[in-house]
This record gives structure tokens, C-alpha cells and sequence, in this order.
């Protein structure tokens, strides 16, 4: 057949030229003289594509679009925007933005299910679209990927000239859709959305966006990396956002300094210390200014300060902050608000790292039962159960109760698992810190074997988060060195060698 030989029996050409014949009335005689028509303006427009494949992809697909265009114009405007995100997994949910200086063709496009379903079955029909594989359940939609050749030749040749508006526009889609501490499952949509935030990343360091009103979004995708333990890449969404919103809004805007608090979380997480108190200290001056010293987002500062002061050893500071907190929120929330049991929580940890058991127990138990009587005992939302959990599993064992520590840390790395899911406890730090624990336990109680295993299981973790170069992961590199002198030993004992 010479369409057949045209193509040279590649493929994905084929596939793509019998997917074009059964959606219309042409003949092969027909398709022919389209495809050399298209490899022919494929040269003019395109002279630096080398690859003969390539050029033979991009024609038969060059096609295909020039029917779905008359077909549904919203099918061809979706093929171009898919230039701008991830190939894989576009889903309903994630381009429903709602926002009314979004284009018409968007807003048309996402009124309902049927128009997204209908504009998509078109891309499917041509041989371009597929329903994508999830290894995760979610409340939202199923999504559809595009092959990743399609995907090249929707960035290269679809799109030849870069469009910053579309890629501005998938920037704002996508930070408009990171969940919040109060969605449901919003593990899962972090998940599913790391992909596109990755694409987005590289447009906007690469400066490939419109940055005007984008902040926002910028501080969302922050805190979608700073949530999945991707430290870097929060770092610098949150830079970027704080320069847009110091320009956009001034440096003592409530949305600036909540982007400076946030990244004093992220330098707490990573160890920088002096970086972290400098962002806290203006999050704090400005709060009190703007807000004043009662306003519970002051309070928040507050208590992430004294949480600070106490990773520094400054325990005289670190109490007087937690209680300025405690007393606050006491008063705007009520004893058993969450933000209330957290602080509670923090103050429990500071009693034990001095020492003080007795008062660690009282703070642990008063915030792990007003949880459990607010949320549930099996609440999935919050991470702050688990953690007064944790706790009190440190608490029995400085106690010296090992075998109710480790009913504790056993029951934390279920509730985590449970919370995050199984595929994902590894890349959160409090998880890791629970495993960690566990192998100390299981070291005390001379438990060798299962003690190397979850000190190895925990130091991949930390590396990947942290970096091999991180205070967790040198202290772990350290105790798995101990562990196998240790065992060296007693088999010198053994044998008589010393």
C-alpha cells in the first residue's frame, strides 16, 4: 500500500492515519496528498527538526488537529494548552478554575462534565488521547494522558511560538488547585498534581510565564513541595512568591507575611536556623503591627518561634512563647480547638526535652484526648494525633517502658500510613522520625537485626528528603556503624580474639 510505505510502516503513524481515516470519509488517495502537503509546510515552518520520524509523526498528527479543529474548537484549544503541563494524567477537576478572567474557551470547555468528556472523546477518537492509569483512588475524576511524542510535538510544533498567557494560565490552574489542610484526601490530588507542578516550576525559573498575579499561586505550589518533603523547590516557589507579593502588595501585607512565616517552617525543616528566626522575627513584628498581639494568626508565629527557640536550646524563651500562645488561643478558640492542642502538644515536647516527665505526660495526654473527642480516633485529616502519639511513645521510653513505647510508635506508623497512604509515609519526616525510634527501641532491647532494618529504612528516607549531608542522616549513618561494631565484637568475644 503506498500510505503504508509513506509512513514506512512506522507505528505510531499508522495508528494515528487509521484513526483519522475512521473518523472521516477519506480515502487513502486523500490522506496521502494531505500528508505530503503537511510535510511540506513541516519543512518551511520547522527546518530544525532533523529526525525523519519525527517529521513523519509531526505531519500525520499536523492532520489529525486540522480535522479535530473542525470537529470541536475546544478539543484543539485543549491540545494546546496540554503543551504547558505534564503529559500525563489531566483530569476535569484540575482545569475547572472558576475564575472569571479565565478565557472563554476555558470556561466553555469546563462548564460541565459532558463538554470536557465530549472535547476530550474527540482527541481520544484521533488517536491522541488515553484514559491514564492511577495507582490511587481519588474523589476527583479520572484523567487522560497523551503520549509523550504528542506531547513533544504539542510544545514544538503546535505551539511554535511560546505562548506565555497559556503558560501563565496552567501556572494559575494548577496553584489554584492544591488542597488544603481541610480537603479530603489531599494527599492524594498532591499526588496526582506533582507532575504539572514540576512543568510549572521549570516555566517559571525559567522565566516562560507572565508573572503578574501569580503570587498566590506561587505560595500554593510551595506548599504543595514543602508538604511532600520536596524542600528546594518549595524554597523557591515561596521566594518567588514573596518577590511578587512585596511588589504587588508591600512587605507588611498579611499575605506577604504569610508567605515569610511559611518560610520560616521551610528553614526550620531544613536545618537553616538563623534564616528561619529572621523570617519568624519579621512575620511577628509585622503581624503585631498589621494585626495586633492577640490576632491568632500572630499567635501561629508565635508558637513557631517558640518551637525554634527550643530546637536551639533556649528553654526559657521557648516556654514564655508557647505560653503567650496557649493563653491566646485559649481565649480566641477555646480549650479544645486544634490550634489550641497543638500548642499544648509543643509545650508537652519541651517539658521532656527538660526533663520534666511528669508535666510532658499531663501536656500529651490533654492533647492527644481533646483530638480523639474533636476529630475522632481515626480521623485522617491532621497529623497532629499521630505526632501526640509519637510523644507519648518517647515519653515511655525515657520512662523506661519499652514495651508500652513500642505499642505507641507501632500505633503512630499505622496512623501515618493511614493518613498519607503506604507509598507516601517515606517522604514525611515525622514518619521517618517514628521508624528511627522504633530502632532505637529495638536497639535497647538488643534486637540487632530488626534495628538495623528500620535505621536503613529511616536513612533513605532522610537522604531523600534532607540529603546525605543532613544532621538526621550523618546521626543514622552513625548508629548503623555502631550496630556493626557491635556485633564485630561480640563475635570476637565469641571466637576468643579479645
Amino acid at each position: 500500500m503506498k500510505l503504508a510505505k509513506e509512513l514506512d510502516g512506522l507505528p505510531l503513524a499508522l495508528a494515528t492515519a487509521g484513526a483519522y481515516l475512521d473518523q472521516t470519509a477519506r480515502s487513502f488517495s486523500d490522506y496521502l496528498r494531505l500528508y505530503k502537503e503537511s510535510w511540506a509546510r513541516l519543512m518551511e515552518t520547522s527546518p530544525e527538526l532533523s529526525s525523519y520520524e519525527d517529521r513523519m509523526l509531526y505531519s500525520t498528527w499536523q492532520i489529525s488537529f486540522n480535522n479535530i479543529k473542525q470537529q470541536n474548537p475546544l478539543s484543539a484549544a485543549l491540545l494546546r494548552l496540554w503543551a504547558y503541563f505534564d503529559n500525563q494524567d489531566l483530569w476535569f477537576e484540575l482545569l475547572r478554575h472558576g475564575d472569571s478572567e479565565d478565557p472563554e474557551w476555558l470556561r466553555e470547555l469546563t462548564k460541565d462534565e459532558l463538554s470536557f468528556d465530549g472535547a476530550v472523546r474527540v482527541l481520544s477518537n484521533h488517536g491522541l488521547v488515553e484514559v491514564a492509569r492511577s495507582s490511587q483512588e481519588s474523589i476527583e475524576s479520572k484523567g487522560y494522558s497523551i503520549h509523550g511524542c504528542v506531547h513533544s510535538w504539542t510544545i514544538h510544533a503546535l505551539n511554535q511560538e511560546w505562548d506565555y498567557h497559556l503558560a501563565s494560565l496552567a501556572v494559575k490552574l494548577v496553584g489554584a488547585h492544591v488542597p488544603g489542610k481541610k480537603d479530603i484526601q489531599p494527599w492524594v490530588i498532591q499526588c496526582r498534581l506533582l507532575p504539572h507542578a514540576a512543568r510549572c516550576s521549570h516555566m517559571v525559573l525559567s522565566s516562560l510565564v507572565i508573572e503578574d498575579g501569580l503570587a498566590d499561586d506561587y505560595h500554593n505550589l510551595g506548599n504543595l513541595y514543602a508538604n511532600q518533603g520536596k524542600l528546594v523547590e518549595a524554597e523557591q516557589m515561596y521566594q518567588r512568591a514573596l518577590q511578587g507579593k512585596e511588589k504587588a502588595l508591600g512587605s507588611e501585607h498579611t499575605s506577604t507575611l504569610g508567605t515569610v512565616n511559611n518560610l520560616g517552617l521551610l528553614y526550620t525543616n531544613q536545618g537553616k536556623e538563623v534564616q528561619a528566626k529572621q523570617m519568624y522575627q519579621r512575620a511577628l513584628h509585622g503581624k503585631e503591627k498589621v494585626l495586633g498581639s492577640d490576632h491568632t494568626s500572630t499567635l501561629d508565629t508565635v508558637n513557631n518561634l517558640a518551637i525554634l527557640y527550643a530546637d536551639q536550646g533556649q528553654m526559657v524563651e521557648a516556654e514564655q512563647m508557647y505560653q503567650r500562645a496557649l493563653q491566646g488561643y485559649e481565649k480566641a478558640w477555646g480549650p479544645d480547638h486544634t490550634s489550641t492542642l497543638c500548642t499544648v502538644y509543643n509545650l508537652g515536647l519541651l517539658y521532656a526535652d527538660q526533663g520534666k516527665l511528669l508535666e510532658a505526660g499531663q501536656m500529651y495526654q490533654r492533647s492527644l484526648e481533646g483530638k480523639e473527642k474533636v476529630l475522632g480516633s481515626d480521623h485522617t485529616s491532621t497529623l497532629d494525633t499521630v505526632n501526640n502519639v509519637h510523644s507519648l511513645g518517647n515519653l515511655y521510653a525515657d520512662q523506661g517502658k519499652l514495651a508500652e513505647a513500642e505499642q505507641m510508635y507501632q500505633r503512630a506508623l499505622r496512623d501515618y500510613k493511614k493518613a498519607v497512604g503506604k507509598d507516601t509515609t517515606m517522604t514525611f519526616p515525622t514518619a521517618l522520625d517514628t521508624i528511627t525510634n522504633l530502632g532505637s527501641l529495638c536497639e535497647r532491647q538488643g534486637d540487632v537485626a530488626n534495628a538495623r532494618t528500620m535505621y536503613t529504612k529511616a536513612l533513605l528516607g532522610y537522604e531523600q528528603i534532607f540529603g546525605a549531608e543532613h544532621s538526621k542522616s550523618e546521626i543514622l549513618r552513625e548508629r548503623l556503624d555502631t550496630l556493626d561494631k557491635s556485633k564485630l565484637h561480640k563475635l570476637f568475644r565469641k571466637l576468643g580474639i579479645i
